[in-house]
């Protein structure tokens, strides 16, 4: 029977997926993004894809089309990825070495846009929705009348590099203020360390900060507690640990912010979230934000919010329905 590959090529993970033509999965691999070179990081890609080839008890050679959802920016008219924020590779020609190894076509997608596609594909997803990856990074993809938006070289939606904070911290793409610079993993983690060295008052490690240790020190309560007081302060009675509650609801508000940005842009009926910060802290990531989009006079009818269906294989499904038989 005819298989079909799917690939994601994430900052941190690179997953993938053999499957037959209705989607029924054969095998899957998994391991983690070399911080290399383009060429590293495109040779781990191939063999990611021959572990999921093995254990679906296929020949690479043999598949009929591999689909590839990726961390950008892309240059899709040249099937690579161009100079990423946060993998240290200049350009990762993925296209080329898949073909290689497989003789078979590829299809190249920004990882949030194949996450709308395997929204629209496996969930119940209306013809106007967000697929939103707050992970590693930050990225959407967009259906605007049941059309998926690819943009130019296939950038549509990058959203991450919205400046949400006018002179605000870095991003990793060079530029200030982007809703990447305080939302995504790796962001979250650089503003709390940003604010331990600045004096704010904290019981956690400076020197070991990551995004899992600032969210298991705080709570829901208090998270919105400190959101309502704005920007500037945590509000007295809160127990948890003040500089990762306050670095959380840094978050949430500015989460808030960028949603609103992407309902007046696009009027999505949904907007569903996905990626490992969310996936990980629905409770703190996603559950607050249809009552903040609701308190904060949107121009546009809300849309409904809620975390993919999909789990973590949002974009690997989607890189899959790329390449699967209507």
């Amino acid at each position: 029977m005819s298989c079909y590959a799917a690939v994601d090529l994430g900052a941190t993970n690179t997953r993938a997926l053999v499957a037959g033509p209705d989607g029924d999965e054969r095998g899957r691999a998994r391991r983690s993004t070399p911080q290399a070179d383009g060429a590293t990081v495109a040779a781990a890609v191939v063999a990611t894809l021959e572990t999921a080839c093995e254990a679906a008890d296929v020949a690479p050679g043999d598949l009929e089309a591999v689909g590839v959802g990726s961390i950008g920016p892309l240059d899709a008219d040249a099937g690579a990825v161009v100079d990423p924020p946060n993998v240290p590779a200049e350009r990762i020609a993925l296209v080329d070495a898949l073909c290689e190894r497989t003789d078979a076509p590829v299809t190249l997608e920004n990882d949030a846009v194949a996450g709308i596609r395997g929204e629209r594909r496996f969930t119940d997803c209306p013809e106007n929705a967000v697929y939103l990856t707050l992970s590693t990074g930050v990225g959407a993809g967009v259906a605007v009348d049941d059309h998926v938006l690819r943009g130019r070289r296939g950038n549509a939606a990058e959203v991450g590099h919205l400046t949400l904070v006018p002179d605000g911290r870095p991003c990793g793409c060079g530029g200030t203020g982007h809703w990447e610079a305080y939302c995504s993993g790796s962001g979250i983690a650089a503003h709390a360390r940003d604010r331990a060295a600045a004096g704010h008052e904290t019981g956690l490690d400076a020197g070991t900060l990551d995004a899992e240790a600032v969210f298991e020190a705080t709570e829901p309560e208090a998270v919105l507690a400190a959101v309502a007081t704005g920007p500037d302060g945590v509000p007295g009675g809160v127990e948890d640990d003040p500089l990762a509650t306050r670095v959380v609801a840094d978050a949430v508000r500015l989460n808030a912010r960028g949603v609103a940005a992407l309902a007046h842009a696009y009027a999505p009926e949904l907007v569903s979230i996905g990626g490992a910060v969310a996936l990980s802290n629905p409770a703190l990531v996603v559950d607050p934000l249809a009552g903040l989009l609701d308190e904060g006079g949107l121009a546009v009818p809300a849309p409904e919010v809620r975390a993919t269906q999909l789990g973590e294989d949002a974009v690997l499904r989607g890189a899959l329905a790329s390449v699967l038989p209507e």
